[in-house]
């Protein structure tokens, strides 16, 4: 009966880790992890903790590179599956996607994304290779 009532507490709670993976926030269990630990996630206003079990109705906050999400979880997954499927696990708060959007744009405007600068355009390149002597314009 032990073993039962173990398997029933697994299906009701998930390490934050694998869940932040499963439901596609992060690409890898390490990624999830490093963030975990450089206090990059909170749960229910709280610094977590990798092994942190997590369960439907809790309010997660994930700062990745300049942005912020603001999630409920709705469901648990252990296994990592399609992102219609990951999309389902959690919800986002409508400040919190109107937030980040706002975000996004403001970078496109200013032309500068959290990877870098952008590509430079064509006519950029053919000035810089003229000003470096590089190329044959």
């Amino acid at each position: 009966m032990t073993t039962a009532k173990a398997s029933a507490a697994d299906t009701d709670a998930c390490r934050i880790d694998k869940w932040l993976w499963a439901a596609r926030l992060f690409k890898t269990r390490h990624l999830a992890v490093e963030a975990i630990d450089g206090g990059k996630v909170e749960i229910d206003g709280q610094r977590a903790k990798p092994a942190k079990a997590v369960r439907p109705g809790m309010h997660i906050r994930v700062r990745k590179e300049s942005l912020t999400w603001d999630l409920t979880v709705l469901a648990l997954s252990k296994q990592r599956r399609p992102a219609a499927e990951a999309a389902l696990l959690y919800a986002e708060d409508e400040a919190s996607r109107l937030r980040r959007a706002e975000q996004i744009r403001e970078q496109r405007e200013t032309g500068i994304y959290p990877d870098g600068p952008a590509r430079p355009s064509k006519r950029d390149r053919r000035l810089i290779h003229q000003f470096t002597g590089k190329g044959g314009v």
